[in-house]
């Protein structure tokens, strides 16, 4: 069960800093700043609201300065933002199996929607679970790489995680459109965006650059090359980037989600290219490569909505999958094939990614559904959503779409705007959703044959503390000297093509 958090946000640093009193000390090392916590009841059970809260709708000075409190508190708590790359490749050795890991994207709620995944995963000894966003959702949710590992790092904090923290970017993912315009911008879009992900705590990157694969050529390794060659590139990137200590996991992609299935001969394309291209991009050094590869079987993002809303039956070749999980982990050693846009298939389907030996699966929509189809969700609040969404979002609407079909589908864009009104929604309300989640997520976790798996992640996850830098504008509060607060906007992100 939740309980109510504070929804205002700090108004200046000095409030932060007097709330601080008694619970929690900066340490002010001007190499390795941190925070001692003195109170950890303190902290858990009232400051972090307020903290988070600052962290989504403060402005400038204020909202850097909690959201690097809560990143460098989370550590001291017990919980820290981590690489899986080290548990995927033990996966890739046969040191574990039929363990698929859930990758989540918290749209909404996202605060509510974090502490129900820990509480589930805490019910069910379970610490392979994966908070993730796509480029494409950073858009329509207004969540930057700052904010989402707030939220997950500040539900670790009030949820009592003890272990890491796995945020990953999901579907970096070149736009087909903005790299036949101009190549060299979107590439350096996509590189901002990973240093900006990677300073947030993004320790887990998936490169999506299938998007331009061009199945017209003759050959597969002709087909595969560019996707290749730019897999390598962002990955040499990644390494330069990565803090000292942590290998951040890549994952890369050979199907678009949606089209036809992916085969194991593209995976040999791919992978051979992939790695010669890697070698180049070392130029000697050897460079650490992917540790997983997203792959197509049948599903689609959000699934097929038929006119009444409703899903359509999606029939996932479960055998292909095995095979592609089973060439990358035995050919490559990697830690085997990722499944996208399986949220909506039917509960009993889950168990089947397990057996199959998919690495991981991304989950999303489902969860999108189950709040805004909740009982307790307000009328009122969903009226106003759907005639938001009318209004902004007709372009959107196909030829002969029900209004079922278009609400489905765009509904996804009202969490960004409605951002606070669903933070603001009744403690009664976020609980009875939030509750109903936790009841979702924990059969995920069993069927996915993640329950006890506390143990593993214990001995291969390595432990890294990666100090953040303190914001300026909280070193020189504390040192006394006048600090002029702004709003700060933070960059805009172009929306592209995607989940």
């Amino acid at each position: 069960m939740t309980t109510t958090h504070a929804t205002h946000p700090f108004a200046s640093i000095g409030e932060l800093l007097d709330a601080l009193q008694g619970i929690a000390r900066i340490r002010e090392d001007r190499d390795r700043p941190g925070i001692e916590v003195v109170d950890t009841a303190g902290f858990r059970n009232g400051l972090i609201d307020r903290l988070v809260a600052t962290a989504v709708f403060g402005e400038g000075a204020e909202r850097e300065a909690a959201r690097w409190v809560i990143r460098a508190a989370a550590p001291e708590l017990g919980a820290w933002p981590a690489s899986i790359h080290e548990l995927y490749l033990a996966a890739g050795q046969g040191e574990y199996a039929n363990r698929t890991a859930p990758a989540i994207n918290v749209r909404g709620l996202t605060y509510d929607t974090m502490r129900a995944i820990y509480r589930a995963a805490r019910a069910n000894e379970c610490k392979i679970v994966l908070f993730e966003l796509a480029r494409s959702e950073m858009s329509y949710t207004q969540q930057r790489p700052g904010e989402y590992a707030s939220n997950a790092l500040a539900a670790a904090i009030k949820e009592g995680r003890q272990g890491p923290v796995f945020i990953q970017g999901d579907h970096y993912q070149i736009s087909a459109k903005n790299y036949a315009a101009d190549p060299e911008k979107e590439l350096n879009a996509l590189r901002e965006l990973m240093r900006e992900a990677i300073a947030a705590g993004y320790f887990n990157i998936d490169v999506d650059a299938s998007t331009i694969v061009d199945i017209t050529l003759p050959t597969l390794a002709e087909q595969q090359a560019l996707n290749a060659r730019l897999t390598a590139m962002f990955t040499a990137l990644i390494r330069e980037l990565e803090p000292e200590g942590v290998t951040v996991s890549v994952g890369g992609e050979i199907g678009e989600v949606g089209q036809r299935n992916s085969t194991v001969e593209e995976l040999h394309a791919f992978m051979t290219a992939y790695e010669r291209e890697l070698a180049e991009q070392g130029a000697g050094r050897e460079l650490a490569g992917i540790s997983k590869i997203s792959v197509q079987t049948g599903t689609s993002h959000g699934g097929v909505v038929l006119p009444d809303g409703s899903i359509a039956d999606v029939a996932v070749d479960f055998a292909t999958l095995e095979a592609l999980s089973d060439a990358a982990r035995h050919d490559y050693g990697l830690g085997g094939a990722v499944q996208h846009g399986a949220s909506t298939l039917p509960e009993v389907a889950f168990g089947r990614f397990a057996e199959a030996n998919a690495i991981e699966v991304h989950l999303a929509t489902a969860f999108q559904n189950q709040i805004f189809e909740h009982a307790a969700f307000p009328g009122d609040l969903k009226d106003e959503i759907y005639a938001y969404l009318s209004e902004n979002h007709a372009d959107e609407r196909k030829a002969g779409q029900t209004d079922a079909q278009f609400f489905y589908g765009a509904r996804k864009r009202a969490f960004g705007p409605f951002k606070r009104q669903l933070w603001e929604l009744p403690a009664e309300t976020r609980d009875r959703i939030a509750d109903d989640l936790e009841a979702t997520f924990s059969l995920l976790m069993q069927r996915l044959g993640v329950t006890g798996s506390a143990e593993i992640v214990d001995r291969f996850v390595p432990r890294v503390d990666v100090a953040a830098p303190m914001p300026e504008a909280l070193t020189a509060t504390l040192a006394g000297e006048a600090v002029t607060v702004g709003a700060g906007a933070e960059a805009a992100l172009e929306e592209v093509e995607g989940e």
